[in-house]
């Protein structure tokens, strides 16, 4: 049976989320966790900034006699790129910024890449993975039927940093993960958690051609316990502790760094802006505005008329987007039709492939229990 469409009266998640649910007032559960369980766990104030100068003690001390005290994985968009600006500028950190070139980077990303680096007098370590491998896995993905065709991607970066730091014997991770523009995350069934190695095998498995002899993988089970409990290897989210405003931080990159803005966030890769803005939605009908607006909406830096009118708009730009489906065809190594081929494929989600949700399931109920995570549900 069909859901009736329904959208929140609070912020703009809708029924294009299968999962939600709606109070005798219309709003979301996306809302609902985040005014009763996020709210009074996340601060900004006098007591984030006491917890965040503890942080900053232990990464200090960690990386005393070293060239860095940390490393700052950075794509060049909106996030990582004022989490570099916060760690050097404002804390004295000094981090090592590490990136991951899979193959899609856009120009712009390159540019704001170089800008902060030498901006903040940082060095850079980039790490290119195999682009035969990544391609190979990438097609794999398209050819499952699944939505979350990221996830190549996404792991890799992920797998290359926790492998870094445990080689390198780093203590400290910085992520430009945060609440204030993330605090609804998006469904499970839109993006399934890209760390799922068994997943990602099984995929790989079924519909690759080649052995991933170089592709790093990693595992929930590796870095929620091994890294951070017995390597002693910990992710901070110092966004999380310190006000975090999108649009004053994109002004003051801008101003600084002459920092470029995207389109939307997560553009900084072309493939990621194929997915997000043509794939999802006119494939699925998942929009990812809706969660990232909804995130603004939350935090007061948009207003819900805003994104209403916002999403009137295509998540796509329509005069360009043929020369963007070329260009992921072209550099995929396959056709135009091929590509397209593969939009009209059954839909399939992460539950047709060997998968570990159960894990990450579990793994979030005893994290909220201790208080070790806080944020929106998925």
């Amino acid at each position: 049976m069909t859901r009736a469409y329904r959208i929140c009266t609070s912020c703009v998640m809708d029924t294009s989320d299968r999962m939600i649910r709606f109070d005798d007032k219309g709003v979301c559960d996306h809302c609902n966790n985040y005014y009763c369980h996020t709210l009074s766990n996340w601060h900004t104030d006098a007591r984030g900034r006491q917890e965040l100068d503890r942080m900053v003690s232990a990464v200090r001390a960690a990386g005393k006699g070293e060239d860095f005290d940390c490393i700052i994985g950075m794509s060049g968009g909106i996030d990582s790129s004022y989490l570099t600006y916060i760690a050097k500028a404002e804390l004295g950190l000094r981090p090592l910024v590490f990136h991951v070139d899979a193959g899609w980077n856009s120009q712009v990303a390159v540019n704001n890449i170089e800008r902060l680096v030498d901006g903040l007098g940082l060095d850079l370590f980039t790490e290119v993975i195999n682009w035969e491998e990544m391609k190979d896995l990438q097609l794999a993905f398209l050819r499952s039927g699944v939505s979350h065709i990221d996830a190549p991607q996404d792991h890799a970066f992920f797998a290359t940093m926790y492998k870094f730091a445990t080689q390198h014997k780093v203590k400290y991770i910085l992520t430009g993960a945060n609440l204030s523009t993330e605090c609804v995350r998006n469904p499970v069934e839109w993006m399934y958690y890209q760390s799922d190695s068994r997943q990602l095998r099984d995929i790989h498995a079924k519909f690759g051609s080649r052995p991933l002899k170089t592709y790093p993988t990693t595992s929930i089970l590796w870095h929620k316990l091994w890294l951070p409990y017995v390597k002693g290897i910990k992710v901070l989210k110092p966004l999380n502790y310190v006000p975090y405003i999108k649009e004053e931080a994109k002004a003051l990159l801008i101003e600084r760094f002459a920092w470029q803005p995207y389109p939307q966030k997560h553009f900084e890769s072309r493939f990621t802006k194929f997915y997000e803005s043509y794939w999802l939605p006119k494939r699925f009908g998942y929009d990812v505005r809706r969660v990232q607006f909804s995130s603004l909406i939350l935090t007061g830096q948009m207003t819900r008329e805003e994104a209403v009118a916002e999403l009137e708009k295509p998540p796509y730009d329509q005069q360009a987007i043929g020369q963007e489906v070329e260009f992921v065809a072209n550099k995929l190594g396959i056709s135009i039709g091929e590509l397209e081929s593969y939009m009209a494929l059954p839909l399939k989600s992460y539950r047709d492939y060997k998968n570990q949700r159960q894990i990450y399931d579990l793994g979030a109920r005893v994290m909220r229990v201790l208080g070790l995570e806080i944020g929106g549900k998925r």
